[in-house]
């Protein structure tokens, strides 16, 4: 039988990928689509995509289907193909990345979750189906010349720290779990006024837009396709991006910039800086911005802790492995207050 999943080493993968002069496009899609057996599926799409060479992370849930993913460019159109000839997937949005150097993804993960997104929310309480209203570029242009619109950001922190539209409500959440209920008490009192919603894709507002609606909200809109599609559209149209900074993205690269303003600073030294790092110590591993000064500093670590841990030998770290608490031991996404760069380690 063939294999389901990959049995090549990460790191090799990612060697392969960042040698490669392979051309790639990469590209995000949804859809919410009753499924019976989303295991059976998950198998099948992975044997079938494997063979185009897709790479990326695809969840599959009984509501449907969530992707991030990669595909050289030779095979995209039969990439097309093979997926809309899914009947549920036919003519599902495919969301073209707008700054890609084709290093996006290095191997295919195709998961079954509980739901495609996770929101907390208990769907059979409401009807998903009766979503805000799509926006394309120039409409979402038009209705935030209207001083009465609220700009809502339905992505996390750290993603909006990078970039967001300009005037709009980011909520300090670290899940969208936490920002549904949040911004729900936030617009309490504003539920007459016109509401944009948006996020990376469109896929977490298809859900928020129909709980709000729900719960007695009457003008809410959503960014068709997300801020992807919107920052596509402005550029065909040649319409004024109203976007500042960058697009935070759940691959290899982070990020793709939307415009050149730098809307966020580094969380070591407080220059501009919005360039995104996992912690170079793995049993830290945080999410959080450093500036190229500070990477240098503390040899791409979030702390001096951090950075001395990596200098012990081998042996040395794997028996302290577990002993210590660094910033992102506990899977936190970085923040000013949690970078305590100037602690050393403490091995006593």
């Amino acid at each position: 039988m063939p294999a389901l999943y990959n049995r090549v080493n990460n790191d090799e993968l990612k060697r392969r990928m960042l040698e490669s002069n392979e051309e790639r496009v990469t590209l995000s899609f949804y859809q919410y689509h009753n499924l019976d057996n989303p295991e059976r599926f998950r198998d099948e799409l992975f044997l079938r995509w494997s063979k185009l060479g897709v790479f990326g992370r695809i969840y599959v849930a009984k509501e449907g289907i969530n992707g991030q993913i990669s595909v050289p460019e030779q095979q995209f159109e039969a990439f097309k193909t093979d997926m809309y000839s899914i009947p549920w997937l036919n003519g599902a949005r495919l969301n073209i990345s707008v700054d890609d150097d084709g290093k996006s993804f290095y191997k295919l993960k195709i998961k079954v979750r509980k739901k495609i997104v996770a929101d907390g929310l208990d769907d059979h309480t409401f009807d998903v189906t009766k979503r805000g209203k799509h926006l394309s570029a120039q409409e979402v242009n038009n209705l935030l010349d209207n001083p009465e619109t609220l700009v809502v950001d339905m992505r996390n922190h750290y993603e909006s720290e990078v970039g967001h539209f300009e005037g709009a409500i980011c909520p300090d959440v670290e899940t969208f779990r936490e920002a549904l209920p949040l911004v729900e008490d936030m617009l309490e009192d504003k539920k007459d006024k016109p509401i944009i919603m948006y996020c990376t894709g469109g896929i977490r507002c298809e859900k928020a837009s129909a709980y709000y609606l729900h719960r007695g909200f009457r003008h809410v809109h959503m960014i068709d396709g997300g801020i992807i599609e919107y920052t596509r559209q402005c550029k065909e149209q040649g319409l004024p991006i109203k976007y500042v900074g960058k697009n935070f993205v759940f691959d290899e690269r982070m990020a793709e910039r939307i415009t050149e303003d730098i809307v966020s600073r580094c969380h070591q030294c407080g220059a501009p800086c919005d360039d995104h790092i996992n912690c170079a110590n793995d049993a830290c591993h945080i999410l959080f911005i450093q500036c190229p000064s500070c990477a240098e500093q503390y040899s791409h670590c979030c702390s001096k802790a951090c950075s001395d841990f990596n200098n012990l030998p081998e042996e040395k770290r794997e028996e302290l492995r577990g002993q210590l608490e660094f910033n992102g031991t506990k899977f936190g996404k970085g923040r000013y207050k949690a970078l305590r760069k100037d602690e050393p380690l403490d091995i006593s």
